[in-house]
């Protein structure tokens, strides 16, 4: 494996749309994915990336220790066929999705030790992390570390504002104190800036799927504190309370089509990731 080269982690890698823009910036990899038939698919995607060691996949489901028990080594996994990224191990998610119109089926795949992933390849320069309902196990692993990323990302929580308090409050146990937040739904609208400090420069075309540029690529003027971060989502849930999954418009049959229809069209309220700046980089 080529030691030079920064490593990023790609929690929930899916398709490999993250996996492959970070690889072709110059990066290492280290992915991971429970869903058999998506590893199968990048194994195949990504066969000479493996063979140079610039990719790593971690097959299995990452999920709080807490809740395993004992002696136990794989976990069901509800894999979901129609929309393959809902594939979760947490049970309400999956009866969110089959409420949404997308069934799943119950499989088992193996557990992924996340703290021990985090020991054998090494804290990366930046965590992407996208699991249906598990994104937070990984933070909480980093607490029994030393050295952080510099750059986090996670999808978001977008039912109950509670937990997402909780997780920008992890975010400053773990020290990260500037953030940004960031619509998903605009994925073929991010840039690539000109002047890309992370790896090449490839004037790359966002798809569906992908998160999009990361770390000092970056807009540097959107880095705003924990505040006024609190307060960006509490004006993204007001849109969630109107138009999201939960809204009470979505338990009548034509304003629901509505909405999807609205969201399809406008992206709102859409679904966001919040990106974390580690206090240590000001002084690298």
């Amino acid at each position: 494996m080529t030691s030079s080269k920064k490593m990023i982690f790609d929690v929930g890698m899916h398709k490999g749309e993250d996996t492959a823009y970070y690889l072709k910036k110059g990066f290492r990899v280290v992915a991971f994915e429970a869903d058999p038939d998506l590893i199968k698919f990048c194994r195949e995607k990504f066969t000479n990336e493996i063979k140079t060691g610039d990719l790593t996949i971690v097959e299995g489901a990452i999920i709080d220790s807490v809740n395993c028990k004992n002696n136990v080594d794989k976990i069901q996994f509800y894999k979901n066929n129609k929309a393959t990224v809902w594939g979760t191990v947490v049970p309400e998610w999956a009866d969110r999705n089959e409420w949404l119109g997308s069934e799943s089926e119950i499989i088992e795949v193996p557990i992924v030790d996340f703290s021990q992933c985090l020991k054998k390849y090494g804290v990366p320069y930046y965590l992407k992390i996208d699991i249906e309902g598990m994104d937070t196990v990984c933070l909480k692993a980093l607490l029994n570390f030393k050295k952080k990323p510099d750059y986090i990302s996670i999808e978001s929580e977008k039912v109950k504002f509670n937990k997402l308090k909780e997780e920008l409050d992890l975010f400053v146990k773990l020290g990260y104190n500037q953030f940004q937040t960031i619509n998903q739904a605009n994925a073929r609208s991010f840039k690539e800036p000109d002047n890309s400090k992370e790896g090449f420069f490839l004037n790359y075309q966002f798809n569906a799927g992908c998160s999009g540029p990361f770390g000092t690529d970056l807009n540097p003027e959107d880095w705003v504190a924990l505040n006024a971060t609190i307060d960006k989502y509490k004006q993204i849930f007001r849109g969630y309370d109107l138009l999201g999954e939960n809204s009470k418009l979505n338990e009548y049959y034509l304003s629901m089509k509505f909405i999807k229809v609205l969201n399809r069209f406008i992206g709102y309220p859409g679904w966001y990731d919040t990106h974390a700046k580690h206090s240590s980089v000001l002084t690298k």
